[in-house]
């Protein structure tokens, strides 16, 4: 059976931790390295910084704050926001993260994927998708969440898998910071469509949502951010919960 990941998931602008409802209306939540180094501490599985506003500023990802993370982290670092290029990745790899995020480049240019896939392996490559409901299904959305493309979700995963992407981080934009629980139709037609991890972001605000991520969507990684950062739930209620319910974890 496998072992599901509970993720804390930091967006980073400007140097802090943001949160907001639906990628909008963004309040400081603390300093991503303090926050990070606790979630360490609780027992977190890995931890995502996502840099948010990289590719809407056309500038790179915070090369200075995942390196100052690395250096005091025992736990998987996950980055993305801005990168670009095969050497953005290397270069946020060579920091001290573990694997690196592509969303917006891998979109416009998507043979990026398989670019770092090739150099560094497709288990250092996620695949970040941001989804938002249509008439029609699911909509990916790029930088950042403020522009549409008119692709659909799931044709999209499919081909991001086959260019390499070794795991997708498949967040709900109408779930967002709603506390309302997981997109679990979307999560559910990801992960019985592909034969990589999925990790489902958008929504928590209960324990039974994580729960209902793990068994109704079949994600392998549970990521949530606003009821970790206000110490609604800790990682260590999540994961006893989710034993309770029979779902495998890693002590916390």
């Amino acid at each position: 059976m496998r072992t599901v990941r509970v993720i804390p998931c930091l967006d980073v602008a400007e140097g802090r931790v943001k949160k907001g409802v639906q990628f909008l209306g963004l309040v400081d939540a603390g300093d991503p390295v303090a926050l990070a180094l606790r979630y360490d501490a609780e027992g977190a599985d890995e931890v995502v910084f996502l840099d948010i506003t990289a590719s809407s500023e056309r500038r790179s990802t915070m090369v200075d704050v995942v390196a100052r993370a690395a250096d005091v982290l025992f736990i998987p670092l996950t980055v993305g926001g801005g990168i670009r290029t095969l050497e953005d990745a290397k270069s946020i790899l060579r920091a001290g993260a573990d694997k690196v995020t592509v969303n917006t480049a891998g979109i416009s240019r998507p043979v990026l994927i398989s670019e770092i896939a090739g150099e560094l392996g497709s288990q250092c490559v996620v695949v970040a998708v941001d989804a938002r409901r249509s008439s029609w299904g699911w909509e990916v959305y790029t930088h950042g969440g403020r522009n549409s493309t008119g692709m659909d979700v799931l044709e999209w995963v499919d081909r991001a898998v086959e260019l390499g992407a070794g795991e997708l981080l498949v967040t709900s934009m109408d779930r967002d910071g709603t506390k309302e629980g997981f997109d679990l139709e979307l999560t559910s037609e990801i992960t019985s469509r592909v034969d990589v991890p999925v990790i489902a972001s958008g929504g928590v605000g209960s324990l039974a949502h994580f729960a209902q991520g793990a068994l109704e969507g079949g994600a392998d990684g549970l990521l949530a951010a606003s009821v970790f950062h206000r110490k609604e739930i800790s990682i260590g209620e999540v994961k006893a919960y989710l034993l309770a319910r029979g779902v495998t974890v890693r002590p916390a």
